[in-house]
């Protein structure tokens, strides 16, 4: 028994592409036309130094370092040398931003010339309320007689992580007078 085969011939095929290429056409100065209009801000932030000025120039008189140590429940404001300043209680909505800002501009009265600043963040703070307190140190509204003018504060801003409990702590306790002593 034999099969007949049938021999199909299949003619080729063009795909017609017309359609994916109108497509195209339409969507690329759309994409492009809309990505002009989203931008990012970057903000230049600097990093502290390793107290390297500090040691290269040990007659130098000691300088202003503000920090500002942010908690979940409380905004500190603190120079690296002499230790805390003004606390600030931070809940979220009834934060008072007045006496926040109130008190860098008088530490701004006070040293004219310094702009930079510390942010050391608690690792239990969210990302929105650090963009806050950026916002709050670089300047402040201040009112005069007549009008609401804007201050510049402290435009360059370093960022690090916060003291945990443990460590301030260990610092403490490394300063006790019974470390010091000779045996």
């Amino acid at each position: 028994m034999k099969f007949a085969r049938k021999k199909h011939l299949q003619e080729t095929v063009e795909l017609n592409i017309t359609a994916f290429m109108n497509l195209m056409v339409i969507l690329v100065p759309f994409l492009l036309i809309t990505a002009v209009f989203s931008r990012m801000t970057v903000l230049e932030l600097n990093l502290p130094a390793l107290d390297a000025a500090q040691k290269e120039n040990p007659d130098q008189e000691i300088k202003l370092q503000l920090q500002v140590v942010v908690q979940a429940d409380q905004l500190t404001i603190q120079d690296g040398n002499l230790g805390v300043l003004k606390q600030v209680p931070f809940t979220g909505e009834t934060t008072d931003w007045n006496l926040f800002a109130d008190v860098l501009i008088e530490i701004k009265r006070r040293f004219p010339d310094e702009k930079g600043i510390a942010l050391l963040l608690d690792s239990n703070v969210p990302y929105k309320v650090m963009i806050q307190v950026m916002d709050r140190v670089k300047s402040a509204d201040v009112v005069n007689i007549t009008s609401l003018q804007t201050v510049e504060l402290f435009p360059n801003i370093s960022i690090g992580d916060a003291p945990t409990l443990s460590d301030v702590n260990a610092a403490n306790s490394s300063d006790s007078p019974a470390d010091k002593a000779v045996p």
